[in-house]
């Protein structure tokens, strides 16, 4: 018992010293100067730029891993086929490879000096210091997501249930919607939560990308690390204050939907 009460007052401790007092001390500085600064700071032509290019890029980064995601489940864990281990393993890469480094893959493929860049400059089409780059490298950071949070669901669940349906005559798309879909809707909910949080967090590779124009290719991440070098930092802190309140509420959807799918402790 004493073991027990030590190691939950060290964890209880760790995480107030780590994790509770830095959001707190977001929220204190973001409201120093009270709230008109922080309506001014929030409202702030620049600060709303920031905002709806960070939801342009979740709009479209989220809906595209989670079809990747559905799809990349559903062959790594339905079939057996030569190649499954390489595919999996070319699904962790954003795992493995730092964000920057992200970042500079697609500034080698479309940058002037690229790969494609003097096609991309022929034809006038712009992808790094612009907003396709920074939704392209959304979408490769984020994109394991929700592929590996449905891999293991659907190994778990088999393959009976499909094969019942296709002997009873439903066809492949009657099967999916009416079966599969509803069996791991839960798991990709989590998935996608996951995947919404770190788009809307991510600063290494759309940093690289995105050529920090003010209004134009700043996320809501780079509008922070912009207003605080200019030491303006009751702005910078009110921001900070929306992607903290964005983390809040996500941790709140991933406890209910750990509860949901039987991963809380009981």
């Amino acid at each position: 018992m004493a073991v027990q009460w030590t190691l939950t007052l060290l964890a209880i401790a760790a995480l107030g010293a780590f994790i509770a007092l830095p959001l707190i001390a977001v929220f204190v500085q973001a409201f120093d100067k009270g709230w008109a600064a922080y309506l001014t700071a929030v409202s702030d032509p620049n600060t709303l730029s920031a905002i709806k290019l960070s939801l342009l890029a979740v709009g479209i980064a989220v809906p595209l891993n989670m079809i990747f995601g559905i799809a990349a489940a559903w062959v790594i864990a339905k079939f057996r086929f030569r190649g499954r281990d390489i595919l999996v393993s070319l699904i962790d890469i954003p795992f493995g490879v730092s964000p920057v480094i992200s970042g500079l893959i697609f500034i080698l493929l479309f940058g002037a000096g690229g790969w494609f860049g003097p096609w991309l400059e022929k034809y006038d089409i712009h992808i790094v210091f612009a907003v396709p780059g920074i939704i392209l490298a959304t979408i490769f950071v984020t994109f394991p997501f929700v592929a590996r949070e449905l891999i293991p669901l659907m190994e778990s669940q088999g393959i009976e249930e499909e094969e019942a349906a296709l002997v009873l005559g439903a066809s492949g798309w009657q099967m999916f919607f009416r079966v599969t879909l509803p069996n791991i809707r839960w798991g990709l909910l989590y998935g996608v939560v996951l995947c919404t949080a770190r788009a809307l967090g991510e600063f290494g590779a759309v940093s690289v990308v995105s050529g920090h124009i003010r209004g134009e290719t700043n996320t809501l991440p780079l509008h922070v690390e912009i207003l605080y070098n200019e030491y303006n930092y009751a702005g910078a802190f009110a921001v900070a204050s929306l992607l903290s309140v964005i983390a809040v509420v996500t941790l709140g959807l991933k406890k209910l939907l750990e509860w949901k799918t039987g991963r809380g402790t009981p």
